[in-house]
């Protein structure tokens, strides 16, 4: 893919998308007015609960879907009048998916998935075996699919994926299920193709915070259809803690913590509850939990230290966690979800029981290689 222009389309644009399912005893809202616009190149995260919209979300912009109302674009092609173009340029690999054949080898499995990508013989094979050294197959190039383990069957989805070289691809929990070992080698080889070539773009959606943290440039929070918050993990931390706290150690006190508490853009001054410390008893320098209204605060705080005599030992700034985030904007955690707005359709899959408010599934063609 040739290096994005400044006029270049938005990677992802999502305006006042809704997807609305018949449903007894009374329609589901599956999204409700989502706004979302993902840059090319970036890596972006959708997180949230079961049944927030996030499969839903990603079902519309990979053509399997249609919007009730609204409107969404990949690299500028309409989600609903371009499938076949858009198609062309994306994929998309989900935690636990059974796809292919199991009696099939990992070799062969891959080349049968070449061909419904529209390469030829000779570019497949080649892509076929260039990823199966990317991913760390190359022992099990001839084993039959029905024989690997679950990690080593990811890393073959995540293969069968990047066969078309998308634009953009769409991870739907691509660590689902896996143990750690596996899930950080399956991260690992994201960013690296993530990385490899300027404008790649990807959307993940996850449960799990340290995993979004980690990869993903922005992050959206999701719950009940609607984008309650968006930005960098950092800016997103910033909404639920606007003062700065520092936890200081320092080998003396003379006059107290009401010394520091008095300094200017000091919120708060004191000591820890003793069970907040380590070996308390043992402990031969003092330890304070310092709140201010702004970082800038701090060299004041330094500066009044020093003039007393104390000399400081360690300092560390305490952050929000994603979690924090997450409870401050929805109300709960993941563990207390509300049940799962999304019911069967949470999967990138036709729901088995039930229609659309309208027939607004669309054929699932094969995905086809662009030609670059």
């Amino acid at each position: 893919m040739s290096s994005t222009a400044a006029h270049a389309p938005l990677a992802i644009d999502a305006r006042a998308v809704r997807r609305i399912y018949k449903s007894k005893p009374k329609p589901v809202v599956a999204l409700d007015g989502v706004d979302l616009q993902v840059e090319p190149g970036e890596l972006f995260g959708l997180l949230g609960p079961n049944g927030a919209g996030k499969t839903t979300l990603i079902k519309i912009l990979t053509t399997l879907l249609l919007p009730t109302s609204g409107s969404a674009s990949v690299f500028g092609f309409d989600v609903a009048r371009q499938t076949r173009e858009l198609r062309r340029i994306m994929n998309i690999v989900s935690g636990g998916e059974q796809s292919g054949y199991g009696l099939l080898q990992v070799r062969e499995q891959l080349w049968m998935f070449s061909q419904f990508y529209g390469l030829g013989v000779r570019e497949g094979w080649r892509r076929v075996d260039g990823l199966i050294d990317v991913v760390g197959l190359e022992e099990q190039r001839l084993q039959k699919v029905s024989t690997l383990s679950t990690g080593q069957r990811q890393k073959l989805n995540l293969a069968r994926g990047l066969l078309n070289d998308p634009w953009i691809l769409f991870l739907d929990e691509p660590t689902l299920g896996l143990d750690v070992s596996a899930a950080r080698s399956v991260r690992e080889l994201v960013e690296e193709w993530q990385q490899t070539v300027p404008g790649r773009t990807i959307l993940l959606t996850s449960h799990y915070m340290a995993e979004v943290e980690q990869l993903c440039d922005r992050i959206a929070i999701v719950d009940h259809g609607r984008i309650l918050a968006s930005g960098t993990p950092a800016e997103l931390k910033r909404r639920v803690q606007a003062e700065s706290i520092f936890r200081l150690e320092v080998d003396r006190l003379d006059g107290g913590t009401q010394m520091l508490a008095r300094l200017p853009g000091v919120l708060s001054a004191v000591l820890p509850s003793a069970s907040d410390l380590d070996h308390a008893a043992d402990r031969q320098t003092v330890l304070i939990k310092l709140t201010l209204e702004q970082d800038a605060a701090l060299s004041g705080v330094v500066a009044a230290l020093g003039a007393a005599g104390s000399s400081i030992v360690s300092l560390q700034k305490s952050e929000p966690s994603l979690e924090d985030v997450f409870v401050e904007l929805v109300g709960r955690g993941f563990g207390e979800s509300e049940g799962d707005g999304e019911g069967p359709r949470d999967r990138l899959d036709p729901p088995a029981g039930g229609q659309p408010a309208d027939d607004s599934y669309v054929s699932a063609e094969p995905v086809e290689t662009a030609h670059k």
